[in-house]
Protein backbone atom coordinates (compact mmCIF):
# COMPACT_ATOMS: atom_id res chain seq x y z
CA UNK A 1 0.00 0.00 0.00
CA UNK A 2 1.25 3.20 -0.99
CA UNK A 3 2.60 5.72 1.83
CA UNK A 4 1.82 9.25 0.20
CA UNK A 5 -0.64 12.05 0.85
CA UNK A 6 -1.38 13.68 -2.59
CA UNK A 7 -4.37 16.18 -1.84
CA UNK A 8 -5.29 17.48 -5.07
CA UNK A 9 -7.57 19.83 -3.73
CA UNK A 10 -4.91 21.87 -1.79
CA UNK A 11 -2.00 22.21 -4.36
CA UNK A 12 -0.16 25.58 -4.05
CA UNK A 13 1.13 24.66 -7.36
CA UNK A 14 -1.83 24.26 -8.94
CA UNK A 15 -3.42 27.62 -8.15
CA UNK A 16 -3.61 30.83 -10.20
CA UNK A 17 -2.62 33.98 -9.09
CA UNK A 18 -3.79 36.55 -11.62
CA UNK A 19 -2.54 39.63 -8.94
CA UNK A 20 0.47 41.09 -10.63
CA UNK A 21 3.49 42.05 -8.50
CA UNK A 22 5.28 44.99 -7.76
CA UNK A 23 8.68 45.24 -9.19
CA UNK A 24 10.01 45.89 -5.93
CA UNK A 25 8.92 43.36 -4.06
CA UNK A 26 10.04 41.05 -7.02
CA UNK A 27 13.77 42.60 -5.94
CA UNK A 28 13.55 42.70 -2.72
CA UNK A 29 14.73 40.77 0.44
CA UNK A 30 16.66 37.99 0.74
CA UNK A 31 16.49 37.36 -3.35
CA UNK A 32 19.42 40.15 -3.01
CA UNK A 33 21.12 37.97 -1.47
CA UNK A 34 21.27 36.02 -4.39
CA UNK A 35 21.91 38.27 -7.28
CA UNK A 36 24.07 41.14 -5.43
CA UNK A 37 27.82 41.08 -6.82
CA UNK A 38 30.42 40.35 -3.96
CA UNK A 39 33.30 42.33 -5.70
CA UNK A 40 35.27 42.00 -2.60
CA UNK A 41 34.42 38.89 -1.31
CA UNK A 42 35.32 36.59 -4.37
CA UNK A 43 35.28 33.32 -2.87
CA UNK A 44 31.20 33.65 -1.66
CA UNK A 45 32.22 32.82 2.12
CA UNK A 46 30.59 36.58 3.24
CA UNK A 47 27.60 35.98 0.98
CA UNK A 48 27.19 32.15 2.21
CA UNK A 49 27.13 34.15 5.98
CA UNK A 50 24.98 36.62 4.89
CA UNK A 51 22.58 34.17 3.70
CA UNK A 52 22.75 32.09 6.90
CA UNK A 53 22.56 34.97 9.28
CA UNK A 54 19.57 36.05 7.51
CA UNK A 55 18.19 32.34 7.48
CA UNK A 56 18.26 32.29 11.02
CA UNK A 57 17.52 35.48 12.42
CA UNK A 58 14.97 37.43 9.51
CA UNK A 59 12.12 36.30 11.22
CA UNK A 60 12.75 37.94 14.76
CA UNK A 61 14.25 41.21 12.89
CA UNK A 62 10.58 41.29 10.47
CA UNK A 63 8.68 40.46 13.44
CA UNK A 64 10.65 43.14 15.89
CA UNK A 65 10.14 45.57 13.14
CA UNK A 66 6.42 44.73 12.23
CA UNK A 67 6.02 45.49 16.26
CA UNK A 68 7.51 48.97 15.39
CA UNK A 69 5.81 49.71 12.32
CA UNK A 70 2.63 47.83 12.49
CA UNK A 71 3.02 46.47 8.64
CA UNK A 72 4.64 43.36 7.96
CA UNK A 73 5.37 44.36 4.44
CA UNK A 74 7.16 47.54 5.49
CA UNK A 75 8.83 45.66 8.19
CA UNK A 76 10.20 43.08 5.73
CA UNK A 77 11.28 45.89 3.06
CA UNK A 78 13.04 47.64 6.18
CA UNK A 79 14.92 44.34 7.13
CA UNK A 80 15.82 44.30 3.64
CA UNK A 81 17.32 47.57 3.23
CA UNK A 82 19.54 46.57 6.93
CA UNK A 83 20.70 43.30 4.67
CA UNK A 84 21.23 45.39 1.67
CA UNK A 85 23.62 47.59 3.89
CA UNK A 86 25.40 44.30 5.17
CA UNK A 87 25.50 43.03 1.12
CA UNK A 88 27.74 45.91 1.09
CA UNK A 89 29.76 46.18 4.17
CA UNK A 90 30.59 43.51 5.24
CA UNK A 91 32.98 41.91 2.47
CA UNK A 92 35.24 45.20 3.36
CA UNK A 93 34.44 45.04 6.54
CA UNK A 94 33.92 42.16 7.71
CA UNK A 95 31.10 40.37 9.53
CA UNK A 96 30.55 42.14 12.76
CA UNK A 97 30.61 39.91 16.19
CA UNK A 98 27.15 39.68 16.52
CA UNK A 99 25.76 40.02 13.11
CA UNK A 100 22.20 39.65 13.48
CA UNK A 101 22.43 42.19 16.18
CA UNK A 102 23.98 44.31 13.81
CA UNK A 103 20.90 43.54 11.54
CA UNK A 104 18.69 44.55 14.24
CA UNK A 105 20.27 47.97 14.99
CA UNK A 106 20.47 49.07 11.48
CA UNK A 107 16.92 48.20 10.57
CA UNK A 108 15.68 49.87 13.51
CA UNK A 109 17.47 53.02 13.22
CA UNK A 110 15.58 52.76 9.26
CA UNK A 111 13.02 52.19 10.88
CA UNK A 112 13.39 55.53 12.60
CA UNK A 113 14.05 57.35 10.02
CA UNK A 114 11.40 56.66 7.57
CA UNK A 115 8.79 57.47 11.24
CA UNK A 116 10.91 60.42 11.25
CA UNK A 117 9.56 61.15 7.23
CA UNK A 118 5.80 60.54 8.26
CA UNK A 119 3.59 63.18 9.98
CA UNK A 120 1.24 60.58 11.09
CA UNK A 121 3.99 58.81 13.39
CA UNK A 122 5.17 62.12 15.07
CA UNK A 123 4.08 60.70 18.43
CA UNK A 124 5.69 57.30 18.23
CA UNK A 125 8.89 59.24 16.23
CA UNK A 126 9.31 61.27 19.47
CA UNK A 127 8.99 58.35 22.03
CA UNK A 128 11.28 56.27 20.07
CA UNK A 129 13.55 59.13 19.11
CA UNK A 130 13.84 59.76 23.12
CA UNK A 131 14.79 56.37 23.77
CA UNK A 132 17.20 55.79 21.27
CA UNK A 133 18.86 58.89 21.63
CA UNK A 134 19.08 58.00 25.44
CA UNK A 135 21.17 55.46 24.72
CA UNK A 136 24.65 55.05 24.10
CA UNK A 137 25.49 52.21 20.96
CA UNK A 138 24.20 49.19 22.14
CA UNK A 139 27.20 46.81 22.91
CA UNK A 140 27.17 43.10 21.44
CA UNK A 141 25.82 41.81 25.11
CA UNK A 142 22.75 44.23 24.60
CA UNK A 143 21.79 43.57 21.44
CA UNK A 144 22.08 39.60 22.13
CA UNK A 145 19.79 40.29 24.93
CA UNK A 146 17.45 41.96 22.94
CA UNK A 147 17.55 38.84 20.46
CA UNK A 148 16.83 36.53 23.20
CA UNK A 149 14.54 38.82 25.19
CA UNK A 150 10.59 37.74 25.84
CA UNK A 151 9.60 40.34 23.45
CA UNK A 152 11.29 39.45 21.06
CA UNK A 153 9.60 35.91 21.41
CA UNK A 154 6.20 37.61 21.34
CA UNK A 155 6.95 39.39 18.56
CA UNK A 156 7.93 36.04 16.36
CA UNK A 157 4.35 34.62 17.38
CA UNK A 158 2.51 37.71 16.25
CA UNK A 159 4.29 37.07 13.17
CA UNK A 160 3.63 33.50 12.77
CA UNK A 161 -0.23 34.41 12.85
CA UNK A 162 -0.49 37.34 11.06
CA UNK A 163 1.39 35.26 8.27
CA UNK A 164 -0.79 32.29 8.67
CA UNK A 165 -3.80 34.63 9.53
CA UNK A 166 -7.02 33.10 7.69
CA UNK A 167 -7.95 35.96 5.84
CA UNK A 168 -5.07 35.18 3.15
CA UNK A 169 -5.97 31.82 1.04
CA UNK A 170 -3.78 29.09 1.62
CA UNK A 171 -0.93 29.20 -1.30
CA UNK A 172 -0.54 32.97 0.57
CA UNK A 173 -0.03 32.28 3.94
CA UNK A 174 2.42 29.37 2.80
CA UNK A 175 4.65 31.53 0.86
CA UNK A 176 4.32 34.35 3.52
CA UNK A 177 5.28 31.67 6.24
CA UNK A 178 8.04 30.90 4.60
CA UNK A 179 9.39 33.97 3.47
CA UNK A 180 9.11 35.82 6.46
CA UNK A 181 9.80 33.12 9.33
CA UNK A 182 11.64 30.69 7.00
CA UNK A 183 13.55 33.04 5.56
CA UNK A 184 13.66 31.33 2.66
CA UNK A 185 14.16 32.94 -0.83
CA UNK A 186 11.55 33.42 -3.54
CA UNK A 187 13.32 31.18 -5.32
CA UNK A 188 13.85 28.84 -3.05
CA UNK A 189 9.88 28.87 -2.38
CA UNK A 190 9.48 28.28 -6.25
CA UNK A 191 11.43 25.20 -6.65
CA UNK A 192 10.19 23.83 -3.67
CA UNK A 193 6.57 23.77 -4.91
CA UNK A 194 7.48 23.55 -8.54
CA UNK A 195 5.73 26.55 -9.32
CA UNK A 196 7.52 29.44 -11.51
CA UNK A 197 9.41 32.19 -9.32
CA UNK A 198 7.30 34.78 -10.33
CA UNK A 199 3.75 33.31 -9.46
CA UNK A 200 5.82 33.08 -5.93
CA UNK A 201 6.51 36.68 -6.13
CA UNK A 202 2.75 37.60 -6.62
CA UNK A 203 1.86 35.40 -3.92
CA UNK A 204 4.00 37.37 -1.59
CA UNK A 205 2.89 40.50 -2.71
CA UNK A 206 -0.94 39.83 -2.95
CA UNK A 207 -0.82 38.82 0.55
CA UNK A 208 0.96 41.76 2.19
CA UNK A 209 -1.45 43.66 0.26
CA UNK A 210 -4.16 42.10 1.85
CA UNK A 211 -3.10 41.88 5.66
CA UNK A 212 -2.65 46.25 4.63
CA UNK A 213 -6.07 46.46 2.70
CA UNK A 214 -7.53 44.67 5.66
CA UNK A 215 -6.17 46.37 8.35
CA UNK A 216 -5.04 43.06 10.24
CA UNK A 217 -3.51 44.08 13.08
CA UNK A 218 0.04 42.99 14.12
CA UNK A 219 -1.25 41.29 17.63
CA UNK A 220 -1.97 38.06 19.37
CA UNK A 221 -5.57 37.21 18.37
CA UNK A 222 -8.18 36.91 21.81
CA UNK A 223 -8.49 34.25 23.41
CA UNK A 224 -11.68 33.65 22.24
CA UNK A 225 -10.30 33.84 18.58
CA UNK A 226 -6.87 31.78 19.91
CA UNK A 227 -8.22 28.01 18.77
CA UNK A 228 -9.68 29.04 15.04
CA UNK A 229 -6.39 30.83 14.74
CA UNK A 230 -3.91 28.27 15.86
CA UNK A 231 -5.92 25.62 13.36
CA UNK A 232 -5.01 28.07 10.51
CA UNK A 233 -1.16 28.05 11.93
CA UNK A 234 -1.09 24.18 12.33
CA UNK A 235 -2.33 23.80 8.84
CA UNK A 236 0.30 26.14 6.94
CA UNK A 237 2.92 24.40 9.00
CA UNK A 238 1.92 20.74 8.31
CA UNK A 239 1.32 21.57 4.80
CA UNK A 240 4.68 22.56 4.15
CA UNK A 241 5.53 19.68 5.87
CA UNK A 242 2.98 17.18 3.77
CA UNK A 243 4.04 18.48 0.39
CA UNK A 244 8.12 18.06 1.81
CA UNK A 245 7.13 14.65 2.82
CA UNK A 246 5.32 13.55 0.27
CA UNK A 247 4.87 16.00 -2.99
CA UNK A 248 2.00 15.95 -4.93
CA UNK A 249 3.51 16.61 -8.13
CA UNK A 250 6.57 16.60 -9.75
CA UNK A 251 9.57 13.72 -10.04
CA UNK A 252 10.92 13.34 -6.86
CA UNK A 253 8.97 11.39 -3.94
CA UNK A 254 10.09 13.97 -1.25
CA UNK A 255 11.72 17.34 -0.79
CA UNK A 256 13.50 17.58 2.37
CA UNK A 257 13.81 20.83 2.58
CA UNK A 258 10.07 21.37 2.86
CA UNK A 259 10.09 19.03 5.69
CA UNK A 260 13.04 20.87 7.32
CA UNK A 261 11.35 24.37 7.37
CA UNK A 262 8.33 23.19 8.95
CA UNK A 263 9.89 20.80 11.68
CA UNK A 264 12.18 24.43 12.57
CA UNK A 265 8.73 26.19 12.56
CA UNK A 266 7.23 23.49 14.81
CA UNK A 267 9.91 23.79 16.96
CA UNK A 268 9.76 27.68 17.35
CA UNK A 269 5.88 27.44 17.83
CA UNK A 270 6.34 25.06 20.76
CA UNK A 271 8.80 26.96 22.45
CA UNK A 272 6.50 29.92 22.17
CA UNK A 273 3.51 27.72 23.18
CA UNK A 274 4.33 25.44 25.75
CA UNK A 275 0.86 25.00 27.21
CA UNK A 276 -0.45 24.31 23.91
CA UNK A 277 -1.04 20.92 24.01
CA UNK A 278 -1.53 20.44 20.29
CA UNK A 279 1.78 22.51 19.39
CA UNK A 280 3.68 19.13 21.04
CA UNK A 281 0.87 17.29 19.35
CA UNK A 282 2.23 18.27 15.72
CA UNK A 283 5.49 18.86 16.45
CA UNK A 284 5.66 14.92 17.56
CA UNK A 285 3.63 14.14 14.96
CA UNK A 286 6.51 16.05 12.36
CA UNK A 287 9.73 14.85 14.33
CA UNK A 288 8.53 10.76 13.98
CA UNK A 289 7.58 11.25 10.48
CA UNK A 290 11.13 12.66 9.66
CA UNK A 291 12.94 9.88 11.10
CA UNK A 292 12.11 7.94 8.36
CA UNK A 293 13.28 10.25 5.48
CA UNK A 294 16.47 8.64 5.06
CA UNK A 295 15.00 5.35 4.77
CA UNK A 296 11.66 6.30 2.44
CA UNK A 297 13.74 6.19 -0.43
CA UNK A 298 16.36 4.20 -2.62
CA UNK A 299 19.54 5.31 -4.30
CA UNK A 300 17.88 6.27 -7.58
CA UNK A 301 15.18 8.19 -5.59
CA UNK A 302 12.36 5.19 -5.72
CA UNK A 303 9.82 4.74 -3.15
CA UNK A 304 10.04 2.42 -0.46
CA UNK A 305 7.10 1.50 1.31
CA UNK A 306 7.03 1.20 5.28
CA UNK A 307 7.44 -2.89 5.30
CA UNK A 308 10.48 -2.80 3.67
CA UNK A 309 11.82 -0.26 5.36
CA UNK A 310 15.67 -0.80 6.65
CA UNK A 311 14.46 0.67 10.19
CA UNK A 312 18.17 0.84 10.77
CA UNK A 313 18.12 3.76 8.91
CA UNK A 314 15.38 5.81 10.64
CA UNK A 315 16.83 8.56 13.00
CA UNK A 316 16.67 7.96 16.60
CA UNK A 317 17.33 10.94 17.47
CA UNK A 318 14.07 12.22 16.03
CA UNK A 319 11.89 9.42 17.16
CA UNK A 320 13.29 10.32 20.67
CA UNK A 321 12.64 14.34 20.45
CA UNK A 322 9.23 12.98 18.76
CA UNK A 323 8.07 10.32 21.82
CA UNK A 324 9.03 13.13 24.06
CA UNK A 325 7.20 15.84 22.61
CA UNK A 326 4.20 13.60 22.48
CA UNK A 327 4.48 13.23 26.31
CA UNK A 328 4.14 16.43 26.73
CA UNK A 329 1.11 16.83 24.34
CA UNK A 330 -1.06 13.84 26.40
CA UNK A 331 -0.06 15.16 29.49
CA UNK A 332 -1.83 18.37 28.20
CA UNK A 333 -4.63 17.17 26.47
CA UNK A 334 -5.72 15.24 23.53
CA UNK A 335 -6.17 16.51 19.92
CA UNK A 336 -6.22 15.51 16.04
CA UNK A 337 -2.66 16.12 15.77
CA UNK A 338 -1.38 14.16 19.10
CA UNK A 339 -4.16 11.56 18.26
CA UNK A 340 -2.05 11.23 14.69
CA UNK A 341 1.46 11.62 16.68
CA UNK A 342 0.23 8.42 18.57
CA UNK A 343 -0.63 6.20 15.96
CA UNK A 344 3.13 7.34 14.35
CA UNK A 345 4.76 6.47 17.16
CA UNK A 346 3.14 2.93 17.08
CA UNK A 347 5.49 2.93 13.98
CA UNK A 348 8.33 4.16 15.85
CA UNK A 349 8.61 1.78 18.78
CA UNK A 350 8.17 -1.11 16.78
CA UNK A 351 11.35 -3.16 16.23
CA UNK A 352 10.01 -4.85 12.81
CA UNK A 353 7.09 -4.40 10.75
CA UNK A 354 5.29 -7.21 11.57
CA UNK A 355 5.66 -6.56 15.70
CA UNK A 356 3.29 -3.00 14.39
CA UNK A 357 0.39 -2.93 17.36
CA UNK A 358 -2.43 -2.64 14.32
CA UNK A 359 -5.07 -3.01 17.16
CA UNK A 360 -4.12 -0.42 19.11
CA UNK A 361 -3.12 1.86 15.93
CA UNK A 362 -6.84 0.80 14.45
CA UNK A 363 -7.99 2.34 18.16
CA UNK A 364 -6.99 4.93 17.62
CA UNK A 365 -8.09 5.55 14.50
CA UNK A 366 -11.67 5.12 15.92
CA UNK A 367 -10.72 8.31 18.61
CA UNK A 368 -9.47 10.21 15.74
CA UNK A 369 -12.94 9.08 13.44
CA UNK A 370 -15.08 10.85 16.32
CA UNK A 371 -12.58 14.02 16.65
CA UNK A 372 -11.98 14.46 13.49
CA UNK A 373 -14.21 13.20 11.38
CA UNK A 374 -13.17 13.33 7.37
CA UNK A 375 -13.31 10.48 4.52
CA UNK A 376 -9.82 10.55 4.42
CA UNK A 377 -9.51 9.47 8.08
CA UNK A 378 -12.34 6.78 7.38
CA UNK A 379 -10.14 5.56 4.87
CA UNK A 380 -7.51 5.18 7.00
CA UNK A 381 -9.04 3.95 9.50
CA UNK A 382 -9.68 1.37 6.87
CA UNK A 383 -6.03 0.47 6.13
CA UNK A 384 -6.09 -0.12 9.90
CA UNK A 385 -8.88 -2.50 10.69
CA UNK A 386 -7.69 -4.59 7.39
CA UNK A 387 -4.71 -4.50 8.85
CA UNK A 388 -5.80 -5.72 12.56
CA UNK A 389 -8.99 -8.01 11.35
CA UNK A 390 -7.90 -8.96 8.41
CA UNK A 391 -8.92 -7.26 4.28
CA UNK A 392 -12.59 -8.05 4.25
CA UNK A 393 -13.55 -5.71 7.59
CA UNK A 394 -10.96 -3.01 6.49
CA UNK A 395 -12.67 -3.45 2.35
CA UNK A 396 -16.29 -3.11 3.91
CA UNK A 397 -15.41 0.67 5.19
CA UNK A 398 -13.56 1.45 1.87
CA UNK A 399 -16.71 0.24 -0.26
CA UNK A 400 -18.83 2.75 1.90
CA UNK A 401 -16.61 5.91 0.83
CA UNK A 402 -16.80 5.15 -3.12
CA UNK A 403 -19.22 7.86 -3.72
CA UNK A 404 -17.43 10.85 -0.71
CA UNK A 405 -17.13 14.04 -3.59
CA UNK A 406 -14.06 14.51 -1.78
CA UNK A 407 -12.33 11.57 -2.75
CA UNK A 408 -13.66 11.15 -6.19
CA UNK A 409 -10.05 12.17 -7.54
CA UNK A 410 -7.93 10.89 -4.53
CA UNK A 411 -5.70 8.44 -5.80
CA UNK A 412 -4.94 6.80 -2.49
CA UNK A 413 -8.61 5.57 -2.77
CA UNK A 414 -8.17 3.13 -5.24
CA UNK A 415 -4.75 2.61 -4.12
CA UNK A 416 -6.21 1.09 -0.68
CA UNK A 417 -8.86 -0.83 -2.67
CA UNK A 418 -6.56 -2.21 -4.15
CA UNK A 419 -4.02 -3.50 -1.35
CA UNK A 420 -7.01 -5.13 0.26
CA UNK A 421 -8.60 -6.78 -3.25
CA UNK A 422 -5.00 -8.19 -3.76
CA UNK A 423 -4.41 -9.45 -0.38
CA UNK A 424 -8.17 -11.09 -0.47
CA UNK A 425 -6.74 -12.64 -3.93
CA UNK A 426 -9.00 -10.74 -5.97
CA UNK A 427 -5.87 -9.76 -8.30
CA UNK A 428 -7.79 -8.67 -11.48
CA UNK A 429 -10.15 -6.40 -9.62
CA UNK A 430 -6.82 -5.28 -7.69
CA UNK A 431 -5.21 -4.41 -10.86
CA UNK A 432 -7.44 -2.14 -12.27
CA UNK A 433 -7.33 -0.09 -9.04
CA UNK A 434 -3.76 0.41 -9.29
CA UNK A 435 -4.33 1.39 -12.60
CA UNK A 436 -6.62 3.81 -11.57
CA UNK A 437 -4.86 4.98 -8.78
CA UNK A 438 -1.82 6.01 -11.34
CA UNK A 439 -4.32 7.59 -13.76
CA UNK A 440 -5.46 10.22 -11.00
CA UNK A 441 -1.63 10.80 -8.94
CA UNK A 442 0.44 13.86 -10.10
CA UNK A 443 3.55 12.57 -8.85
CA UNK A 444 5.86 10.76 -10.98
CA UNK A 445 7.32 8.37 -8.81
CA UNK A 446 4.04 7.79 -7.34
CA UNK A 447 2.36 6.74 -10.83
CA UNK A 448 4.94 4.21 -11.27
CA UNK A 449 4.84 2.83 -7.77
CA UNK A 450 0.82 2.09 -8.95
CA UNK A 451 1.65 1.20 -12.12
CA UNK A 452 4.55 -1.53 -10.47
CA UNK A 453 1.62 -2.74 -8.25
CA UNK A 454 -0.88 -2.92 -11.37
CA UNK A 455 1.44 -5.54 -12.93
CA UNK A 456 2.09 -7.57 -9.97
CA UNK A 457 -1.02 -7.84 -9.63
CA UNK A 458 -1.69 -8.77 -13.10
CA UNK A 459 0.87 -11.46 -12.98
CA UNK A 460 -0.89 -12.77 -10.01
CA UNK A 461 -3.92 -12.46 -11.57
CA UNK A 462 -2.07 -15.11 -14.63
CA UNK A 463 -0.72 -17.30 -12.66
CA UNK A 464 2.68 -16.46 -12.97
CA UNK A 465 3.65 -17.64 -9.79
CA UNK A 466 5.05 -14.31 -8.45
CA UNK A 467 2.41 -13.85 -5.43
CA UNK A 468 4.31 -10.89 -4.23
CA UNK A 469 2.81 -7.44 -3.05
CA UNK A 470 -0.19 -8.29 -4.66
CA UNK A 471 -1.27 -10.14 -1.60
CA UNK A 472 1.29 -8.87 1.06
CA UNK A 473 0.42 -6.47 3.99
CA UNK A 474 1.53 -2.83 2.62
CA UNK A 475 0.69 0.99 4.63
CA UNK A 476 -2.08 2.83 4.17
CA UNK A 477 -2.08 6.36 2.77
CA UNK A 478 -3.30 9.44 4.02
CA UNK A 479 -5.47 11.25 6.22
CA UNK A 480 -7.09 14.77 5.72
CA UNK A 481 -8.53 17.44 8.13
CA UNK A 482 -12.68 17.03 8.55
CA UNK A 483 -12.66 20.41 6.33
CA UNK A 484 -10.53 18.74 3.27
CA UNK A 485 -8.22 21.66 3.15
CA UNK A 486 -5.32 20.07 5.52
CA UNK A 487 -3.41 17.61 4.11
CA UNK A 488 -2.68 15.22 6.78
CA UNK A 489 -0.04 12.84 5.89
CA UNK A 490 -1.16 9.55 7.82
CA UNK A 491 0.96 8.31 10.32
CA UNK A 492 0.96 4.44 9.53
CA UNK A 493 2.26 5.97 5.70
CA UNK A 494 5.74 4.82 5.12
Amino acid sequence: MTATDPDQATDPGQATDPDQATGRDQATGPDRVAGSGQAGDPDGATRRTIEAVWRIESARIIAGLARLVQDVGLAEELAQDALVVALEQWPRAGVPPNPGGWLVSTAKHRAIDLLRRRTTYQRKLRELGREIESRSEPTDPDLAAVLDDGQIDDDLLRLVFTACHPVLPTEGRVALTLRLLGGLRTDEIARAFLVPESTVGQRITRAKRTLAAKRVPFELPARTELADRLASVFEVIYLVFNEGYSATTGDDWMRPTLCAEALRLGRILARLMPQQAEVHGLLALMEIQASRIRARTGPSGEPILLPDQDRRLWDRLLIRRGLEALDRAEALGIGPYTLQAAIAACHARARSADQTDWVRIAALYRVLVHVSPSPIVELNRAVAVGMASGPADGLEIVDELADEPVLASYPLLPAVRGDLLGRLGRYDEARQEFERAAELTRNARERKLFLDRAAEAAAAAAGAGRHSRAGNNTTPGSIDSASGRTRVVDPTAG
